[in-house]
């Protein structure tokens, strides 16, 4: 790509800055110049299905972000690149989409000026489009997830509008107060695999898109209380609108999920100009405005997971800013070429040897393994290596992970880890007597009737317990349990398969305890969340019936739906923790085969303040109720609605 320089005398110069656009369309038109032949003249091509046709070829999506498609397809700043609508009144649906030969009817009926003002045509420039077949820069701008939607209309207009507002009506002093609050809110969020925690909330000063989408995840219920219930319904509404085109599987019924939430926010959103917060800007936005050709866009490009612009800047990562700091930064150019050349070398390698199975249970690489597994025992070198503790250091360093993409075939399953807990009680007493539970074989009792009679009915709940098996001497406990379901959305395996660890344990890395909750499957007939439960497992482990069968359980204590409807506000489900006419807890052993996936709870603050001595650590027995958090993944958003 040619690159334009010049002083600061001439940066500013309209003749420079058309010159500068005009050089970057005719270095776009010169590369490519080279592909015209094959859209113009067919070639024989073996498609997959194994026939043979005459193929010719076209220009795909570009993959921009709004400053570049503004550039691309000669459009003034504050103009939409994709449509006719006046930048003061950008969400006019019933304006036509632009074209090659429409902006051609206007060159030859206009002068520059109007084009300008009136159409945002930068008519004195040409795209590069122009001189290619079947080719219009307008149609190829595909959708842009990172800037459009997770940083644009969420970080910088969203997340914003809610500061500004509580500056308006609290002041500053009292805004700074609800703020420290939303952080701490934000805070004391539980633990949740692949789920990022913010120690200090939100305020970090240089946001990256990750830190976006992570924030996500967890501003809604923060806020709640704060700002008024209409506030809360439009970013539930662009909540639900961001998640749904993000999915990497769009249906005809999700694009009518998808016009829906974006009709909810539209008419919500206007709270925000109502108290004042864009008086008198309005929502004349070009990059919320983009949301209202998502529908149409997914429908001639497919799921915009897949044309994202951060597939492009995780692969500048990659390829620049990486090889970059790896230099002396002096001419650094030429190294990070070489940088590159060598790690492609390497990548080309590693794989070669992969394929013939020289990687394979190496010798260097298990001494390496069991150096890392001794030296994260913390023990000294002249230390006696027991394989025994070997093998269980090695086990501990596998299953510290919280899961992430797996390949596999199963629709989903829940195991438990492949090692026990050490130190932990072996005979029944005793461990009831460790987790507070003195009643746990009774309830193993009423969970092996109902087993052995198949009495799904019943639950056991209500069982006579002279009537129910004799209890297990011994149990053997398990610190995890590892869940395995089909999240294509999610960063997953070829075949759509995930896996994430749900954890329950006296101690988590030498802190306090952490017991995860889980969904399990309550009546399978039943559509979304109406069909499921949320338990937090209190012991995970196994035991050997008397009939040889083994039993992989949990015990959980349950969580009961306040409302048989959602949360009209935030759109999720509030669960509060099931008690017995004493106030305890209700508990019960279930089989594993129940449990779903791991489930993610906030406490309701509503419009209190968290104190400033909660942990997130403390946080699921701090609360009386709490939000299901449909938006901790793309599945949990696809099963608790």
């Amino acid at each position: 790509m040619a690159i334009s320089a010049t002083d600061r005398e001439f940066a500013k110069d309209p003749q420079f800055r058309k010159f500068r656009r005009q050089l970057f369309h005719a270095s776009l038109r010169t590369i490519l110049e080279s592909l015209r032949a094959g859209m113009t003249t067919p070639e024989v091509i073996r498609c997959a299905d194994g026939h043979f046709r005459r193929m010719i070829y076209g220009l795909g999506p570009y993959i921009a972000d709004y400053p570049e498609q503004v550039l691309l397809a000669c459009v003034v700043q504050g103009w939409c690149a994709k449509c006719t609508s006046h930048r003061t009144q950008l969400d006019n649906p019933d304006e036509p989409r632009r074209c090659h030969e429409h902006t051609r009817a206007l060159l030859q009926a206009l002068d520059l000026k109007v084009l300008w003002e009136e159409y945002g045509i930068i008519g004195d420039l040409v795209p590069f489009t122009t001189t290619f077949p079947r080719a219009d820069i307008h149609d190829m701008l595909s959708p842009d997830l990172l800037h459009q939607i997770i940083k644009g209309t969420f970080k910088d207009h969203l997340v914003t509008w809610v500061a500004h507002y509580l500056e308006l009506t609290h002041g500053q002093a009292g805004a700074a107060v609800i703020l420290a609050d939303i952080d701490r809110r934000i805070a004391v969020v539980p633990s949740f695999p692949g789920l990022r925690r913010f120690p200090e909330g939100r305020g970090f000063k240089q946001w990256t898109g990750d830190d976006s989408k992570a924030l996500m995840k967890v501003y809604l219920p923060a806020i709640a209380g704060h700002v008024p219930p209409q506030m809360v319904r439009a970013l539930s509404a662009f909540m639900e609108f961001c998640y749904l085109v993000r999915r990497d599987i769009i249906t005809t019924a999700t694009l009518a999920q998808i016009e829906d939430a974006l009709e909810r926010f539209h008419q919500d959103r206007v709270i925000f100009e109502q108290i004042g917060v864009r008086l008198p800007d309005g929502f004349s936005l070009p990059r919320q405005h983009s949301m209202t050709h998502y529908p149409y866009l997914i429908q001639q490009f497919g799921a915009p997971n897949g044309l994202c612009s951060s597939i492009t800047e995780s692969k500048h990562i990659k390829a620049v800013k990486e090889p970059y700091r790896r230099s002396n930064r002096y001419e650094a150019l030429g190294q990070m070429l070489l940088t590159n050349q060598r790690l492609d070398k390497l990548a080309a390698a590693r794989a070669d040897f992969l394929a013939r199975g020289m990687l394979q249970g190496s010798c260097i690489r298990a001494a390496d393994e069991e150096e890392d597994i001794w030296a994260g025992l913390g023990l000294d070198d002249d230390g006696a290596r027991d394989p025994v503790d070997l093998i269980n250091a090695n086990a501990a360093a596998r299953e510290d992970d919280d899961g992430g993409p797996v390949d596999g075939d199963v629709l989903g399953e829940v195991k438990l880890a492949k090692r026990q807990v050490r130190g932990f009680p072996k005979t029944t007493e005793a461990i009831a007597h460790a987790v507070g539970t003195p009643h746990l074989p009774d309830l193993i009792r009423r969970f092996l009737y109902v087993q052995v009679h198949d009495d799904v009915e019943l639950g056991g709940v209500d069982l006579d317990i002279n009537i129910c098996p004799p209890c297990p001497p011994r149990l053997a406990v398990f610190p995890s349990a590892l869940a395995t379901f089909y999240a294509p959305s999610d960063l997953s395996g070829v075949k759509g398969m995930k896996r994430e660890r749900i954890r329950s344990c006296l101690s988590w890395r030498g802190g306090p305890a952490r017991h995860d909750c889980a969904f399990v499957v309550d009546d399978d007939t039943l559509p979304g969340f109406r069909g499921l439960a949320v338990v937090r497992i209190r012991l995970l482990f196994s035991f050997k019936h008397t009939d040889g069968i083994v039993y992989p359980c949990a015990l959980v204590s349950w969580f009961v739906r306040s409302s048989d409807t959602p949360c009209k506000d935030t759109g999720m489900w509030i669960v509060e923790p099931h008690v017995d006419a004493q106030g305890l807890a209700v508990t019960s052993v279930i089989h594993l085969d129940c449990m779903l996936r791991a489930a993610h709870l906030i406490g309701v603050s509503g419009t209190h303040h968290i104190p400033r001595t909660l942990t997130y650590t403390d946080s699921l027995d701090a609360f009386n109720a709490f939000y299901v958090n449909k938006y901790a993944d793309h599945h949990a958003h696809e099963i608790a609605f």
